[in-house]
């Protein structure tokens, strides 16, 4: 399967008045054609703003993308100008973002026809009558009812569903090869969380796009992605296949987050285990391994040597911890 993103070493830093904050520190990934990859982690371990560097949307001042590369289609993105021509052929075009929040994405004072149509009068070339067209097609596509009378309507006449699709449908406007979907369920309820992950992955299955699923939500990955990254303190501390990560954790971070999650195959009374502790200050990152303070698996090791690369610990699966996770998972079992 050929690869269609590739991230290397990614660094994102924040000035703020306290100090630099390290959002991002070191983070490489890859995102093969046709797939569906998740990236999952607690809130500000860098997820989004991995994405956003991505996009080259990080604002600028206080962020800055101080290091690493970014290929996608042969060209290193990171080597465009942030708002020159070359890169806003990408954005929308070829990488579309679905944002976590659409009240705040969409614009108030224009209508969805418009919204939707900018995109591929812009990219597309479509005049207005034809991009219009082509917005009534996709909001049908994506579910909303009446959509002919509904193109003209304000993002405040639509409920929060409602405005999801529309983003939903923002993002396949340009028949983009990567649709990156920040948190796209975050504001709904259950029922209609789960229309919206199977209608993206419809969609996406359809237009032949690969997708990146960023979350908190453990049992969204579980259900669509194909591949799992798992973000803390802005690195990435494992990574591999999903099955492969559910069934073999191989980080503490990770079985914490797995103990957290309910299971329909474990008793009912069972209760859930929290992760214990805060993330730690971005600021004042320690030199060793951030999730030492958290851990129960550590060993005398993790507090004399630096944060731990990622190391293969089966097929196309990768950990960044020096403990035997695997044995000694197999111990506490006994």
């Amino acid at each position: 399967m050929a690869i269609l993103l590739d991230v290397k070493n990614l660094q994102t830093r924040f000035d703020t008045e306290a100090g630099v904050v390290k959002a991002v520190d070191g983070v490489s990934f890859h995102i093969n054609e046709q797939e569906i990859v998740g990236f999952v982690g607690e809130s500000g371990c860098g997820k989004s703003v991995t994405q956003l560097s991505v996009m080259q949307l990080i604002p600028n001042p206080p962020g800055r993308i101080i290091g690493g590369e970014v290929w996608f289609d042969g060209k290193d993105l990171l080597k465009y100008e942030r708002n020159g021509s070359e890169m806003r052929s990408v954005r929308g075009s070829k990488i579309s973002m679905i944002f976590q929040e659409p009240m705040t994405s969409l614009n108030p004072v224009l209508t969805i026809s418009e919204q939707i149509g900018e995109s591929m009068q812009l990219h597309l070339r479509l005049n207005k009558a034809d991009a219009r067209k082509r917005a009534v097609e996709l909001l049908s596509l994506v579910g909303i009812p009446a959509a002919e009378s509904r193109i003209d309507d304000y993002p405040h006449q639509f409920s929060g569903g409602m405005r999801q699709r529309v983003m939903i449908a923002i993002g396949l406007a340009c028949n983009p090869r990567l649709i990156i979907a920040d948190e796209p369920t975050t504001a709904l309820d259950v029922t209609t969380q789960a229309v919206l992950l199977e209608l993206i992955k419809d969609l996406v299955k359809r237009f032949n796009t690969s997708l990146t699923l960023v979350t908190h939500n453990l049992g969204v990955v579980a259900r669509y992605a194909q591949r799992i990254y798992v973000m803390y303190a802005g690195r990435i501390v494992e990574a591999g296949p999903t099955n492969e990560i559910f069934a073999h954790p191989r980080h503490p971070y990770t079985v914490g987050l797995l103990k957290c999650v309910p299971r329909l195959d474990q008793p009912r009374d069972k209760q859930l285990v929290p992760i214990e502790g805060l993330p730690p200050n971005l600021i004042k990152m320690p030199p060793m391994c951030a999730f030492l303070p958290r851990c129960a698996y550590r060993i005398n090791r993790c507090e004399k040597s630096h944060w731990p690369p990622l190391t293969p610990v089966g097929e196309h699966h990768s950990a960044a911890c020096f403990v035997n996770l695997e044995a000694t998972l197999e111990n506490d079992d006994k």
